[in-house]
């Protein structure tokens, strides 16, 4: 069984940055791909960042892909995704997963991120 904790949220105005990480636990994490997504109030869950176990890394979501990094280290079984001048059209609940075969089968709590104009 695997299980993922988010961590990193939080309250933050405008312009500021957080990074949120994904601790791994119950697989051999540096074996698998990674992502981040994210749930508006009223809108569909979207996924924003993917990294494969071997580090390609992809911005899905036109409107992050200058300020939003994802990375892992694999030593500490955890994904990060690194969010540099937030807006408010950023906040949402973040979720981090894990895909075995092709899917996301694994996801974490989610960890709240609300950005003040």
């Amino acid at each position: 069984q695997v299980q993922l904790v988010e961590s990193g949220g939080g309250l933050v105005q405008a312009g500021d940055s957080l990074r949120l990480s994904c601790a791994a636990s119950g697989r051999s994490f540096s074996n698998y791909d990674m992502a981040w997504f994210r749930q508006a109030p009223g809108k569909e869950r979207e996924i924003v960042a993917s990294i494969t176990w071997n580090n390609i890394r992809a911005i899905l979501v036109d409107s992050v892909k200058d300020r939003f990094t994802i990375f892992r280290d694999n030593a500490k079984n955890t994904v990060y995704l690194q969010m540099n001048s937030l807006k408010p059209e950023d906040t949402a609940v973040y979720y981090c997963a894990l895909r075995v075969a092709r899917a996301y089968s694994y996801w974490g709590q989610g960890t709240q991120v609300t950005v003040s104009s």
